[in-house]
Parts: structure tokens; C-alpha cells; sequence
């Protein structure tokens, strides 16, 4: 996609209400391969079709080592969830670890093969007669040859996101997607950010970015970028980090469990609920959330 004209100045002091509700699931390191639970990728399937979300963001991990039948595997899951709104990027087990000669020359090549060509991309929601429009830009926090596991993104990257931001539709609902977590889990159960990841909360403000998804610790962190965290209220833009949703590799009090969340944005706020999977009802059930107010003016 191209983009014309200079970067704006943008304010946002966290999130701004949007015309109408948006409705987005949020799922995260799906990890097709030997950790994958296949029943929980058709119940996460099932439940996207019965509640009809507005679109479908799945942050990275979509593979366990980045293997051509894996990604086949998880090709056929993301057809399956047609015709919602799909928004994927790639996550660090995306990109072979122990294939050395092709994590250094062709990375992303099986990702691009059977996912995507582009790695940082740009897709609008229009605006419809349930929701408001939204634009959502997907930054590659992956870097295979330095540093693999935190990940990092580079100057190009923010340049491009200059552009994507700036360019976005007035009124529309601006959502960042990464992988890598910008922030740290408050117990410190696992999670270091990605490397860098002050350079990107910086931005957020002048980007006017009004929610960052992102996974890559395998449990849900419902977080902010202000300075300020408690239970009840929040500084900044949200950043949610969601769990596993459909493998073995739960962490922390997720260990054993499998989630995702379902944002729901609303001209009061955002309000997100975690929906934990049931064995014994056999499907993802309401767990616990956490509301966002509409920024103060």
C-alpha cells in the first residue's frame, strides 16, 4: 500500500470513542505442530461464526517451527474463519530456530509462502452499519539473525507506521498489532518486552493509537502504557497481550489453560473479556475482564 503526504501531529492520551462499536477476538500463538490441540482451534472456529465479530486478530505463532505442513495446517484454520475480517502477523516461532542457514538467508519464507508476502501491513475496516471504521497496522517485531526471542523493530518499520497512522481515515479506530509484548506482566511471571519497546511506546501518542494487540507470553496480560496501573482504572493507550489460544504452552496462572480475549469498543470505553476454554463444556467460556474508559478531552 502506498502513502502520500506528511505525518501529522496526532495527540491521544489513550483511547478515543469511536462513532460506533467495534467488536474484535484476539487470539494469539495458535502454535499448529506438536504442541497444537486441534479441538480447541474448531471451537475457537465455531465461536467466531456464532458471535460474528467484526474481525478476527490472530498476533503471531501461528506455527511451533516455522514448517511448510505446519503453516498448511494453519492455512487451512484461517480459511476456515472466512468471511470475518482476518488480521495476522508473524511471530517469533514463525521463523525456523534450528534450520541456522535458513533462519540467516530466507527467514520469513514459508510464513510468505502460505500467509503473506508483506510482513508489515495495513488493513482498513470500513465502516459499517454495526461499527465504526478501523484501520489496523501490523509491525514484524521478529528478528531472526539478532535476537530471536525479544524481538525488535527497526527504523524502517516506524517509518512505515509514520505513514500508516497518518494516512488512517478520519474517525477510524487506530490498532497496533505485534507479536512481541511491550510491556511486562506486573507479577514479572515471565514476559521481558521487546527490545526497544520504549521507542514504540513513545510513538503511541503521536501515531493516535487507540489499542496495541499483541501475545507472545502465552498467558493474557491486560495492560496500559501510562504510568499508572490498578485494577479499576488506566493511564494511556491499552495494550492487551493474549494467551495461547489453541496449545499445550499456557504459562503462569494459564498454565494448563487456553484463552483469548474479545474487545468489545464502544463510545465509553473499552471492554475486554477474557474467554477461558471449558473441557467440559467444550468450548471457550467467559472468564474475567477489564474495562477501559474513554479518554478525558
Amino acid at each position: 500500500m502506498s502513502f502520500h503526504g506528511n505525518v501529522g501531529s496526532l495527540s491521544s492520551a489513550g483511547f478515543r470513542a469511536p462513532r460506533c462499536q467495534v467488536t474484535i477476538l484476539h487470539a494469539s500463538d495458535v502454535h499448529f505442530g506438536k504442541p497444537h490441540l486441534p479441538e480447541l482451534s474448531g471451537a475457537l472456529v465455531r465461536f467466531v461464526h456464532r458471535e460474528r465479530p467484526d474481525a478476527v486478530v490472530v498476533s503471531g505463532d501461528l506455527t511451533m517451527r516455522a514448517k511448510a505442513a505446519e503453516f498448511r495446517a494453519a492455512r487451512v484454520f484461517l480459511d476456515a474463519l472466512a468471511p470475518y475480517p482476518l488480521i495476522v502477523t508473524v511471530g517469533n516461532h514463525d521463523v525456523p530456530l534450528y534450520r541456522v542457514w535458513e533462519r540467516f538467508v530466507i527467514p520469513f519464507g514459508n510464513y510468505r509462502g502460505h500467509m503473506d508476502r508483506a510482513l508489515d501491513t495495513v488493513i482498513d475496516l470500513e465502516e459499517g452499519a454495526t461499527h465504526g471504521g478501523a484501520r489496523f497496522v501490523t509491525l514484524n517485531s521478529c528478528a531472526p539473525r539478532r535476537a530471536i526471542v525479544n524481538g525488535r523493530i527497526g527504523a524502517g518499520q516506524f517509518a512505515f507506521a509514520d505513514r500508516a497512522f497518518a494516512a488512517a481515515p478520519a474517525g477510524a479506530l487506530r490498532i497496533l498489532v505485534v507479536h512481541h509484548n511491550l510491556v511486562e506482566p506486573a507479577d514479572g511471571v515471565y514476559g521481558p518486552p521487546l527490545r526497544g519497546a520504549h521507542r514504540v511506546l513513545r510513538r503511541l501518542p503521536r501515531w493516535g493509537v487507540d489499542l496495541v494487540l499483541s501475545g507472545h507470553i502465552h498467558r493474557t496480560h491486560l495492560a496500559s502504557s501510562g504510568p499508572v496501573e490498578s485494577p479499576d482504572t488506566a493511564a494511556g493507550v491499552p495494550i492487551l497481550m493474549a494467551g495461547t489460544a489453541t496449545s499445550d504452552r499456557g504459562r503462569g496462572r494459564e498454565l494448563g489453560k487456553n484463552s483469548f480475549n474479545l474487545v468489545r469498543v464502544g463510545e465509553s470505553g473499552i471492554d475486554v473479556e477474557v474467554y477461558l476454554y471449558s473441557r467440559d463444556a467444550g468450548d471457550f467460556l467467559p472468564g474475567w475482564g477489564r474495562r477501559y474508559p474513554e479518554a478525558s478531552p
